[in-house]
């Protein structure tokens, strides 16, 4: 199974600028697959539209990290995906291509629903066994279903803790604030894991962040570590262009420092999700994705010395 074979040939729009995916230690890779949501669908056009947008920062240093990606990284382009098939089909291809990429490079997936995000772990767990996971979302998405259907893009973190993907006492979701059941809301943390929800993090940057920051990493320790950040983790304010937008969400300012102390942990890939350009503004979600993605690139770069 080839990267060609799966590949879309768009020269002219890659993360960064950065040239197509060779032997470089760092890769992107577009996951154009929206077929799970249950709100607004557009997700689909979220790889493109973080591309664009990254073309910005292809020329300088990152102002925290002071490494760029270029030199380390090579873009993918998009995984060729049928959006109308079974959601289970769709899963094992995109599994089935993480695993070869995940075997060569540190990937870095830009979505898509965040349904995608259940067979990126399952690479991944085959790579590093068990992994810790830190998780970015305004949803738990820990519901056992959803409306009805037996797996989605609200319940991919259910299923990963079930099937042994992740260690639940290793696991951290940060930012929610949705409306959903207790049992959903605290499924994490009832099974050892830890939640700091959108209300707790009100009004906390910078220094107030550093208490958070200290009980994760002090968690996680040098774990194995994936992590996913849905778009929706920031407040529409910050990230209009998303499918299922909720008030009260953290600032890009507080994502971006949770990011740069948190690259300490021993990542191992990430993906950022639900990025749906339709309903965007002036480009200020895929601003922002890109700008998340970016500074994580930076920190894992900046580990190597």
């Amino acid at each position: 199974m080839s990267i060609g074979e799966f590949a879309y040939a768009n020269h002219s729009n890659r993360f960064l600028a950065a040239p197509e995916l060779a032997q470089q230690p760092f890769a992107v890779l577009g996951i154009p697959f929206d077929g799970a949501v249950t709100n607004r669908p557009g997700a689909r056009f979220g790889p493109q539209a973080i591309r664009s947008a990254s073309l910005m920062l292809c020329d300088g240093l990152h102002p925290h990290f002071e490494v760029t990606p270029l030199g380390h990284l090579g873009d993918g382009h998009d995984m060729r995906l049928p959006n109308a098939s079974p959601l289970a089909e769709v899963r094992a291809l995109i599994q089935a291509q993480a695993s070869a990429l995940m075997a060569r490079h540190h990937c870095v997936f830009l979505g898509g629903d965040h349904s995608v995000t259940l067979p990126l772990l399952r690479a991944a767990r085959q790579q590093h066994g068990p992994l810790a996971l830190v998780h970015f979302d305004a949803h738990c998405d820990t519901w056992s279903d959803h409306f009805g259907e037996p797996s989605g893009h609200g319940t991919w973190t259910y299923e990963a803790i079930q099937q042994g993907l992740v260690s639940p006492q290793h696991t951290v979701q940060i930012g929610l604030r949705s409306s959903g059941a207790r049992a959903a809301r605290n499924h994490v943390q009832d099974r050892g894991g830890l939640i700091f929800t959108g209300r707790q993090l009100r009004g906390l940057d910078g220094a107030g962040l550093q208490p958070v920051i200290g009980q994760i990493l002090a968690r996680l320790g040098d774990r194995p570590c994936y992590l996913t950040l849905d778009i929706d983790c920031l407040d529409p304010a910050f990230a209009p262009g998303t499918g299922t937008p909720e008030p009260g969400g953290l600032s890009s300012s507080q994502v971006l420092t949770l990011l740069e102390e948190l690259s300490a942990l021993n990542m191992v890939g990430m993906d950022c999700v639900e990025v749906a350009p339709a309903y965007d503004h002036a480009e200020l979600t895929s601003a922002a994705a890109a700008t998340l993605v970016w500074t994580y690139l930076c920190g894992q770069i900046a580990k190597l010395g």
